[in-house]
C-alpha cells in the first residue's frame, strides 16, 4: 500500500543512531541511508566511542547532526536525539544494523495506513533469512525494539523520555512500550520495515555488561540484568516476576549464540540444575538491587 499523507508531502523525518565503539559497521549502515529512495531526512548521531573522528563523518552525503556524547549512556543518547530532532518523526536505529533502500517509507507506509503512532519493525539475524513467522503479518505490536522503530513525536510529549534508570542496562524501551500502550497509543508490527541486526560482537551495550536482558557479560555476574525485574515489578508486582523469574533463567544460561536453540535449552537446563545454588544467589543480588530502582523510582524527564 502507499502512504496518502506523509510520503506525498515529503515531510522531514529525523533517524536517531547512538553508537559506542563501532565505527566500521556504522560504515555500512550509513551507505545504506544514502541508497534510501526517501530524500528528506536527518541523522542524529550521539557518538559515545573512545576515539571520536569527525572525519570519519564527512564522506556520506547525508543530512549528518553530529553529536559527541562523553558518557556512555544509551538512554541519555536517544533522549538527546529525540530532543534534538526537527521532524515529528523519529526513526530509532541500532548502529550494527544494515537496511534496505525502502526503509523508511515502509515504516511511514505504516503509520499511515493504520493511522497508528508507532511502526515497530522487525530484525532478523542475517542477509536473507526470513522474517519470523509470529512477525510476518501486521498486527498490534506486543514489544518495542528501538534498534528499529518509528515513533511520532507527540508520543514522547506525552508520555515523557526514555527512563534514564535503565541506564547502562535492558528494556528501556520495552518499559517505554508498556508506557505508550497504557497511554492509548497504537503500535502496528511491521514485517515490511526489517532490519539486518548484526550483533556486533563489540562496542555498544556490549561494552556496558550484558548480551541481553538474561544475560551478563560473564557467567558469575548477577541474572538477570537488575532493570529487567525494576521492569517486571513495577508494572506486575512480585508474583508475576517471581513467576517470570523460573520461565526464564533456567533457558538463558547458554552462551548467547545458541539462545532460543534446542540445543542451548538442554545446555542450559542442564546447567541451572549443577549449578542451581550460584544462579539463585545471582537472582537474589539482581532482585535486591531492583528494590533499590524501585525505591528511587523512574527517572523520565518530560518535553514539550
Amino acid at each position: 500500500f502507499k502512504s496518502n499523507t506523509i510520503l506525498e508531502n515529503k515531510k522531514q523525518v529525523s533517524i536517531i543512531i547512538p553508537t559506542l565503539n563501532r565505527h566500521l559497521i556504522l560504515f555500512d549502515l550509513l551507505n545504506d541511508l544514502e541508497r534510501q529512495s526517501y530524500k528528506n531526512f536527518e541523522v542524529i548521531i550521539i557518538d559515545q566511542s573512545d576515539e571520536f573522528k569527525p572525519a570519519f563523518y564527512q564522506q556520506f552525503n547525508i543530512n549528518i547532526n553530529l553529536i559527541f556524547q562523553n558518557e556512555k549512556m544509551l538512554w541519555k543518547a536517544r533522549n538527546r536525539g529525540i530532543k534534538e530532532a526537527k521532524s515529528d518523526f523519529l526513526f530509532f536505529l541500532d548502529d550494527d544494523s544494515r537496511i534496505e533502500k525502502g526503509w523508511i517509507c515502509e515504516h511511514i507506509n505504516c503509520l499511515d495506513f493504520f493511522e497508528a503512532d508507532i511502526s515497530a519493525g522487525v530484525s532478523i539475524s542475517e542477509s536473507g533469512a526470513k522474517v519470523p513467522l509470529n512477525y510476518s503479518f501486521f498486527h498490534i505490536a506486543n514489544q518495542l525494539d528501538t534498534g528499529n522503530a518509528l515513533i511520532k513525536k507527540d508520543v514522547f510529549r506525552r508520555c515523557g523520555l526514555f527512563d534514564r534508570q535503565f541506564e547502562k542496562q535492558r528494556m528501556g524501551d520495552g518499559e517505554f512500550g508498556m508506557r505508550a500502550y497504557l497511554n492509548g497509543f497504537t503500535s502496528i508490527s511491521n514485517p515490511n520495515a526489517k532490519r539486518i541486526h548484526s550483533k556486533y560482537s563489540s562496542g555498544g551495550l556490549r561494552e556496558m555488561g550484558s548480551w541481553d536482558a538474561m544475560r551478563p557479560n560473564g557467567f558469575f555476574k548477577i541474572r538477570p540484568i537488575p532493570s529487567v525485574l525494576y521492569f517486571w515489578r513495577n508494572y506486575w508486582g512480585r508474583t508475576p516476576a517471581i513467576i517470570n523469574l523460573f520461565q526464564t533463567v533456567p533457558f538463558s544460561l547458554s552462551p548467547y549464540r545458541f539462545k532460543g536453540s534446542s540445543l542451548g535449552n538442554v545446555v542450559s537446563l542442564f546447567i541451572f540444575i549443577l549449578l542451581s545454588p550460584i544462579i539463585f544467589f545471582q537472582v537474589f543480588l539482581s532482585w535486591r538491587k531492583s528494590k533499590l530502582m524501585i525505591a528511587k523510582g523512574p527517572l523520565i524527564e518530560k518535553i514539550r
